[in-house]
């Protein structure tokens, strides 16, 4: 319930600035175009569903990867609700879309906390998960900054993260980055026009 409760608020709180970012330029992303970085260009995780997967897996969708942890108090669940809306109004175009969430704190975020956090907001939405190693490995590779707190007496902490979202072209390749001030219009006409320019894949 508590999930579902963040969801709606987050979906909330997008919604009223959905209209105050500036209209997009013709023939331009408004997100950061990143194509031809060196970095970012793979990933081999488990589902939440318990299974293998790498960004191969995906071909023929368009990709949307988040870094995050489920007890994140606000950029978290914000940007889920952010990508779920923007699949939404997708519409049929939604089919050719995952989004995915890869958790920044494995201790914590086992397989069904995933499910529970990720479905909350999207029941397509896969968590993906792995060894801490290989999860720092993964954030410092997409350049994103991570840091745990210490811990308070009672064992809880927080994790400091970059925020946005990754964006790979039904190709495979690493196409954009949606920064923290996009708004879901911005967002799902950036993700409508990567379709189409990648329709035939």
């Amino acid at each position: 319930m508590l999930l579902k409760s963040l969801a709606v608020i987050a979906l909330a709180l997008i919604t009223v600035a959905c209209d105050q970012q500036p209209s997009q330029s013709p023939g331009r992303f408004t997100s950061t175009e990143i194509t031809g970085v060196p970095w970012g260009q793979d990933f081999d995780l488990t589902d939440h569903l318990g299974r293998p997967l790498k960004l191969a897996d995906f071909r023929g969708k368009a990709v949307m990867l988040f870094f995050g942890y489920t007890n994140c108090p606000d950029i978290c669940p914000v940007t889920m609700a952010k990508m779920a809306s923007v699949v939404k109004d997708l519409g049929d175009g939604r089919q050719r879309v995952q989004g995915l969430f890869v958790t920044l704190d494995p201790a914590r975020d086992t397989a069904p906390v995933l499910k529970k956090f990720v479905t909350a907001f999207n029941p397509d939405f896969l968590g993906l998960t792995g060894e801490a190693a290989a999860i720092t490995a993964l954030a410092k590779e997409f350049k994103m900054f991570v840091a745990v707190r210490e811990a308070d007496p009672q064992g809880r902490y927080d994790v400091d993260h970059g925020g946005g979202v990754f964006v790979f072209d039904p190709s495979g390749r690493l196409r954009l980055f949606m920064r923290d001030d996009l708004s879901v219009d911005v967002m799902t006409a950036d993700l409508t026009r990567l379709l189409r320019d990648n329709r035939s894949l």
